[in-house]
């Protein structure tokens, strides 16, 4: 082997109603990177436990994940969709990265901090070691891309720390067992098991906000379900729960610059931009100087124009949980296979006999 095969790897967490902010954030970006590249998509359900380690109904979740890859169409026959718990060398590669990983570096990540809040001691050590099983989620395929929003970049920079350190460490052995790949990191030249993973950035991400409060993310904990648009929502609801969005009195502006400090208004106009691939600049040449009266039907038809299809494909496989979990267990054993590869190569390489 001289170089990586280009491979793109992302998973979504089983955990609530997937929203509007998953899809245009993740999701839709998943069924675009499809077209030209190789594609792993993981419902990362081990992640799932770190937070809440009960769940009421932890298989409906993951099934409703693997229903919207399906039904926003991802091609579970082309590429590989699978629930991470199904291939066992995820966790297993996540242990050696917890030996390769530094707790100082753990400590550094501000999602810990913020989800731990200041009951630190209080939190799971599965909280705090999670982006180890992260990097391993990734790494277990070798894979070179991953598509990340805002939130994840401090994670893939912790991927590229713990594939360096291994890199580095075991150099020699992945020489003599010549399965590596001559690299330069900065100035030095390494011989590497693992990919210096890059992200992917198409194009600037939507950040979708709650549409009762424009200074915060769209999510799935908010405890009012008027604050986001669920991808399960019927047309009803989403024409119900757009009408109650958080406006202000004024006109939309004619410009971009005119959506500074006012954020629901410019959610409401990322929301219509990103569902109609065109810009704000545009949105606002067509709406600029129209009222919310005129703006918000508008973004109704477009809303459930682009969900209801994804809604109803989403419905129906959910009432075929054989279909699913088909596809999950098809993806799990294709999954398996590959990983498998990987650990066999990284046993090896640190020592260890099989």
């Amino acid at each position: 082997m001289n170089e990586f095969k280009p491979l793109v790897f992302s998973g979504v967490q089983p955990t609530g109603n997937l929203h509007l902010g998953n899809y245009l954030g993740a999701i839709r970006k998943f069924v675009a990177l499809q077209e030209n590249n190789d594609c792993i998509y993981c419902v990362v359900d081990l992640h799932s436990i770190t937070a809440q380690l009960v769940h009421e109904d932890l298989p409906g979740q993951i099934r409703s994940i693997a229903a919207a890859f399906v039904a926003s169409g991802i091609d579970p026959e082309k590429h590989i969709v699978f629930n991470q718990s199904a291939v066992p060398q995820h966790a297993e590669l996540a242990w050696i990265f917890n030996c390769v990983a530094r707790i100082g570096w753990m400590n550094r990540m501000t999602q810990f901090k913020d989800k731990a809040g200041k009951d630190r001691e209080n939190a799971s050590l599965g909280l705090l070691a999670y982006p180890s099983l992260m990097a391993a989620d990734i790494l277990v395929y070798r894979a070179t891309h991953v598509p990340v929003g805002d939130d994840q970049k401090q994670h893939l920079e912790l991927t590229r720390d713990i594939a360096q350190k291994f890199n580095i460490d075991f150099m020699e052995h992945i020489r003599a067992r010549g399965c590596g790949v001559d690299i330069v990191v900065g100035e030095e030249p390494i011989h590497a098991y693992f990919p210096p993973v890059e992200p992917l950035i198409g194009g600037p991400a939507p950040r979708v906000m709650s549409l009762r409060d424009g200074t915060k993310k769209m999510s799935k904990s908010d405890p009012s379900d008027l604050s986001r648009i669920n991808l399960m929502d019927d047309a009803e609801t989403i024409a119900k729960k757009i009408r109650k969005a958080k406006t202000d009195p004024d006109a939309l502006p004619s410009e971009v610059e005119g959506l500074k400090s006012r954020p629901e208004a410019e959610n409401l106009v990322g929301i219509y931009a990103a569902l109609s691939d065109r810009t704000k600049e545009e949105v606002l040449a067509e709406f600029g100087g129209q009222q919310f009266s005129v703006f918000k039907p508008a973004l109704i038809d477009l809303a459930v124009e682009v969900l209801s299809p994804i809604t109803r494909e989403m419905r129906r496989l959910m009432d075929d949980t054989a279909h699913i979990d088909a596809i999950l267990r098809s993806g799990g054993e294709r999954a398996r296979a590959r990983a498998e590869r990987t650990m066999r190569e990284v046993r090896e390489i640190i020592g260890f006999l099989q």
